[in-house]
């Protein structure tokens, strides 16, 4: 496990990127022995900066999951109580919201392999967005404080991250908000190719970070259906989501 983190931790400072997975990363062993322990529990900035994407319901190896690997997955996907309590907060328009399964941490115990989720605040989660025959998606996390790469300024490394219209913004609270957008040239996966996307980080006054990902989708013999024209939400709109008490983490 802590070689796992190690490797992890030197991508991540290799790349310095940011921004959010859609999932964190699964396991990429071959289930060959079941005694054998996997553990991989990464942050979604970590993620992101490994270069390592995981569509829904695809393993990094690009095998669909067996449906037993899924932590209670009836109650993951389709019209979640989160998905509600989402929707509420979400301008008219936006689409049909739903929640997917989301890969935690994987682990071979000596009965079955199993996947569980990785808290990111009340409404942490991925979430389908469709709309006009398209598929998006958003994914709500928080991430606990931490130094290093999640403490830099994103705006002022831009050029390293390629991500544009990146703004800064200092609350009067203290607490400071980031948004930019990125084509997402950078990244590459075997599985598929996400389309552009806005990313959003709400930096705390004790350090935690409320993360969202605002994606027009992802192409790939894997997608859930064509990219959307634009974002699920616009800027404005990702604001007023970021500054929503009910995505924080209840104290």
């Amino acid at each position: 496990m802590n070689d796992v983190r190690e490797l992890l931790g030197r991508a991540a400072e290799a790349a310095g990127r940011p921004v959010l997975s859609t999932e964190e990363v699964y396991a990429r062993a071959a289930r060959v022995r079941r005694r054998r322990r996997v553990a991989v529990s990464a942050a979604a900035v970590c993620a992101v900066a490994a270069g390592a994407f995981v569509v829904p319901g695809i393993s990094a190896g690009g095998e669909a999951p067996r449906a037993s690997s899924v932590a209670a997955p009836g109650k993951l996907a389709g019209n979640t109580e989160r998905a509600r309590a989402l929707i509420k907060l979400l301008p008219e328009g936006v689409g049909s919201v739903e929640e997917r399964p989301r890969a935690g941490r994987v682990e071979d115990g000596a009965e079955a392999e199993h996947i569980v989720e990785v808290p990111g605040g009340p409404l942490g989660g991925l979430y389908t967005v469709r709309r006009d025959g398209g598929v998006g998606f958003l994914e709500i996390g928080v991430m606990a404080p931490a130094g290093g790469l999640l403490s830099k300024d994103v705006c002022a490394r831009a050029g390293v991250l390629r991500i544009t219209d990146c703004v800064r913004e200092e609350l009067p609270d203290g607490r400071v908000l980031t948004i930019w957008n990125d084509p997402m040239t950078v990244i590459r996966s075997s599985v598929a190719q996400w389309g552009p996307e806005m990313g959003a980080q709400l930096t705390l006054k004790d350090g935690e970070q409320l993360t969202v990902r605002n994606s027009t989708g992802y192409e790939g013999d894997a997608a859930l259906g064509p990219l959307l024209k634009t974002p699920p939400l616009t800027r404005a709109q990702l604001r007023t989501l970021m500054l929503s008490p009910e995505l924080l983490p209840l104290k």
